[in-house]
């Protein structure tokens, strides 16, 4: 994404929750760097974020494909359209399997290509341990079927989401920061399409980035943010995995752990988020590093503790 595509979380929040269908927008929770964009930067004109997809979330798992049906056919209804894409930019049909249909991406109405998309998920069933982790759910719209995925860690987005004052909510950055822990143990290969960038890479960079911010935060407005997040992460693990709780937790800083050890996974975790969070800060290597090293003890460390 090129510099001048920067955009201002407040006026896509703001761009997003009118869009949505007004029945709808209380099932809505906003996950990724929007979230995290609008949570530190909101009412801050000289900070923004880059990032190409908007993610959308429908919660509680039960209403999701309704709603993402209807947002769909509205959207359709007011000009956005599906993002391009040579393999995934056409609707499903009826007869196609679940896994062949595309995703709900959407681009806003306007003659100049939007930067980013909207993508529609869902919040999980209830956790089975052993089940798989990403599941997929089959949308019918009036253009064609699609698919909306779900991963079982997202249900954290799901707990105590932050109200907005456009109607919709945002997940918690500490929930997004230990959903991306549990869905990364360890660093794998997997890239992220049409780049070299490691997929854990880029999550787990996420993390530190949202810690980052959140001592920034805390060192300007004397809070103690940072300090709470063991405790809510402890209890969101509780209330969403119940005896499985205990496990998560003392894994949860695995993959970190693996990242601070690599220098060169943690050059291209910063890379890319000051590519993307973090755009308007261009955050150092020196910074980046303190900031792993504080989590792993204050974070990772207490979590760890609160399991015993």
């Amino acid at each position: 994404m090129k510099l001048e595509d920067s955009l201002s979380p407040t006026e896509v929040l703001a761009q997003v929750a009118d869009a949505l269908p007004p029945d709808v927008r209380g099932s809505v929770i906003i996950i990724g760097s929007l979230a995290a964009g609008y949570h530190y930067f909101a009412g801050d004109g000289a900070r923004a974020i880059r990032t190409k997809d908007v993610d959308c979330l429908f919660s509680p798992h039960s209403k999701a494909i309704a709603a993402a049906t209807e947002v769909t056919d509205q959207l359709i209804k007011a000009d956005w359209r599906l993002r391009e894409d040579p393999a995934w930019g056409q609707p499903g049909k009826e007869g196609d399997l679940d896994d062949e249909l595309p995703m709900v991406r959407l681009r806003p109405p306007g003659e100049t290509a939007s930067p980013w998309f909207l993508e529609l998920l869902s919040a999980p069933p209830a956790f089975e341990p052993g089940a798989p982790g990403k599941k997929l759910r089959r949308v019918e719209t009036s253009i064609g079927h699609f698919a909306i995925c779900s991963f079982d860690f997202l249900a954290l987005a799901e707990w105590q989401p932050l109200e907005t004052t456009h109607g919709v909510r945002i997940a918690r950055p500490e929930m997004m920061a230990l959903a991306n822990l549990l869905h990364h143990p360890e660093i794998a290969d997997t890239l992220i399409a049409g780049t070299d960038y490691k997929r854990s890479n880029k999550d787990l960079g996420r993390v530190l980035a949202l810690a980052f911010l959140t001592v920034q935060r805390d060192r300007r407005d004397g809070t103690e943010e940072l300090g709470a997040w063991p405790g809510r992460m402890w209890s969101a693990l509780k209330d969403k995995f119940g005896d499985q709780a205990p496990r998560l937790a003392t894994q949860a800083g695995a993959g970190l752990r693996a990242l601070l050890a690599n220098p060169a996974d943690l050059d291209q975790a910063l890379r890319i988020t000051n590519l993307g969070l973090l755009a308007s800060l261009d955050v150092s290597m020196e910074a980046f590093r303190a900031t792993g090293a504080r989590f792993m003890a204050e974070v990772i460390g207490e979590l760890e503790e609160l399991a015993q």
